[in-house]
């Protein structure tokens, strides 16, 4: 019989080197072309500039009648109609005008649009009260883009606007940093499998359905493996797997120090392990390594602190691996409306709800903190920043606040 080891071969580093090893480590996906209808919320890698000018032709931003400024006659013959999208082989003389469409290309010869409501059409002739300068609606060659023009600057979010820009472009593929492929591999005998009935000592698996919805949230691409056992050679087949289709594998459980815990080893026998525990609660279990060229975070497998190791760690991991610059939730200071228990011995991510009242920012804890309480995250809009080395917090005392409901910016900050 083997002896049990009680004490951890890892030592227990800071959050904060935590996040600096990871962010040293880990670096953003190699760019690649992408189809225009999947780069939503990607990172161009390469600044674009307009071939040519837009629009390529003068064209008319109006629904009236193309006509010559300098003529003077009165009424004009009506040669044709211009639509957009298609050019009438017809050159404007003295005395002839063409009704024209919005977006269509100005005849030759023509060089003003006078707009319908001035104008009165009977029998093929049209006469008009309205003189008009050259140029008036019209939309000259260039206007919009010259030709060489940077468009859009390499490192730019694509939004509904820069890919509008980019299909007028006709840029079907841009060059982007692509989502990263998150394999979520949920572990433990204890899981049963949703839709079947628990067993004696069976919980059900919510980790798997947590982490894979907060990797969509963030435009991320989810892979759920199959539930593994705890066993040394199903854990290494797993693992082994999902590296081989992803650029992220996450684990929940099996990473803290029972006899069944086998991420950790099975990580050793794999690859390299870079830290195997950080002084946070909760999540203290917290581990990285990297197995063939592929990250694996391993978080616990309580449901909070797989969520909030999410949200703390893996978030701005994946925010970094597409390449984008805002990794980090907004902070603010804000008072407490009660007091608040800590262990001074890790940094503590308290959930909590922040609202702003009597001029001030003020915060409420969602209850009991226990790990396994995922109820505490239901509704809270915060995670109080508790730092490692502060004991119990009195009422009305300050701390900083994570507003993990706010859209991430490029370094923390502490908005009004």
């Amino acid at each position: 019989m083997s002896d049990f080891v009680t004490r951890s071969a890892y030592p227990m580093i800071p959050f904060d080197d935590a996040m600096e090893i990871l962010s040293e480590r880990i670096a953003p996906l190699a760019p690649h072309r992408v189809p225009l209808d999947d780069v939503l919320g990607l990172v161009l890698a390469k600044e674009v500039c307009a071939e040519g000018p837009q629009p390529s032709f003068a064209a008319s931003t109006m629904d009236g009648y193309a006509v010559r400024a300098d003529d003077s006659v009165q009424p004009r013959r009506v040669l044709g109609e211009q639509e957009a999208g298609q050019v009438l082989d017809i050159t404007l003389q003295p005395g002839t005008c063409v009704r024209i469409m919005t977006g269509a290309p100005l005849p030759k010869g023509s060089d003003a649009v006078i707009p319908v409501e001035w104008t009165v059409e009977r029998d093929g002739w049209m006469q008009t009260e309205t003189p008009v300068e050259a140029g008036r609606n019209v939309r000259p060659v260039g206007a919009d883009l010259a030709a060489g023009q940077r468009v859009l600057p390499a490192e730019t979010v694509l939004g509904p606007a820069e890919i509008g820009l980019l299909a007028s472009l006709g840029m079907v593929e841009p060059r982007v940093y692509p989502r990263p492929r998150v394999a979520v591999l949920a572990t433990g005998d204890e899981l049963a499998p949703q839709g079947q009935p628990l067993l004696p000592g069976q919980i059900r698996d919510s980790n798997s359905y947590i982490l894979t919805s907060a990797i969509r949230t963030i435009g991320c691409t989810p892979q759920r493996m199959p539930r593994i056992a705890d066993s040394r050679e199903g854990l290494r087949d797993a693992i082994l797997a999902a590296v081989a289709q992803a650029d992220l594998v996450l684990t929940t459980g099996g990473v803290s120090m029972g006899t069944r815990d086998l991420i950790k080893p099975v990580l050793e026998e794999l690859g390299d392990v870079h830290f195997g525990r950080v002084a946070i609660q909760p999540g203290k279990p917290l581990t990285y390594a990297t197995v063939r060229g592929v990250p694996v975070l391993g978080l616990p497998g309580n449901p909070v602190s797989t969520l909030v190791g999410f949200e703390v760690v893996v978030r701005p991991v994946l925010r970094l691996m597409a390449r984008l610059q805002a990794r980090h939730r907004p902070e603010r200071d804000v008072r407490l409306r009660h007091g608040i228990r800590h262990a001074p011995e890790r940094l503590e991510f308290h959930r909590a709800t922040v609202e702003y009242r009597e001029g001030q920012w003020w915060a409420t804890t969602t209850g009991s903190q226990s790990s396994s309480r995922l109820l505490s995250l239901v509704g809270a809009n915060a995670l109080l920043r508790i730092p490692q080395g502060v004991g119990n917090l009195a009422e009305g005392a300050r701390v900083r606040a994570i507003m993990i409901q706010e859209p991430e910016c490029e370094e923390p900050s502490c908005p009004d």
